[in-house]
């Protein structure tokens, strides 16, 4: 039977932001905990918000205020540099590599759809585990810096550079995967990322990850195809 206990939102609310930076909306609150039996344990129900916020577009699912989003001029290259208080959750909706070629780039692309990642010259197999993240994340994901294209749950977006290598960071992550920056700087209209100001939470937004492994792969051929016509 489902159930609606304010005292109850506001506790999974607190929850989530205090240990995640996720403060997830009164309506999304409203319609997880419709589907809720009343003699479920907090801790589950915790865990299975958590869960299902990490699978939502954020531009739906979570609160915003001046402090927890982007600037609406974020991305102006003309401000030399600024910085992000935070916590300030984002959402992942593109990456590169910037070490790898074009080709380099579809070949990892599709090493991964069949499963394989790579540890020096070894192929290895990369198992799914029950969260949709891969078992070998950090060995999968190696390369960089990457590049990637962030949106806040106000829809502002904005590019973000990795200056050091940040955890759960690369090619095989997944799309939707979501992000905290805490005392980032954002340099020429780019978020500077590094551990101490980004950190990965997870996730994964199904339909434009799977749109977004097929895009890329047919933007990045048509972009060498188009380069080779003009040579």
């Amino acid at each position: 039977m489902a159930f609606q206990s304010p005292a109850l939102a506001a506790q999974v609310s607190a929850h989530l932001t205090s240990t995640k930076a996720l403060s997830p909306s009164p309506a999304w609150l409203t319609s997880f905990l419709s589907t809720q039996k009343p003699t479920t344990p907090f801790s589950a129900i915790a865990q299975t918000a958590l869960f299902r916020l990490l699978a939502s577009d954020i531009t739906t699912s979570l609160t915003t205020n001046a402090l927890n989003s982007l600037p609406a001029d974020v991305h102006n290259a003309k401000t030399r540099e600024r910085h992000l208080l935070g916590p300030i959750p984002v959402q992942v909706l593109g990456i590169e590599d910037m070490s790898k070629s074009r080709w380099e780039q579809i070949e990892a692309i599709e090493a991964l759809e069949r499963g394989e990642g790579t540890k020096g010259r070894e192929i290895i197999r990369v198992v799914p585990t029950e969260d949709g993240g891969d078992s070998n994340d950090r060995v999968t994901k190696g390369g960089g810096p990457h590049k990637l294209l962030l949106q806040d749950a106000k829809g502002t977006r904005v590019y973000g550079m990795e200056l050091k290598a940040v955890e759960g960071v690369g090619l095989g992550m997944n799309i939707g995967c979501k992000i905290v920056l805490k005392n980032a700087v954002v340099a020429r209209g780019v978020v500077l990322l590094s551990p101490p100001t980004t950190t990965t939470v997870g996730g994964k937004i199904e339909a434009l990850h799977q749109s977004w492994k097929e895009n890329r792969k047919a933007q990045l051929k048509a972009s060498i195809e188009s380069t080779e016509r003009l040579v």
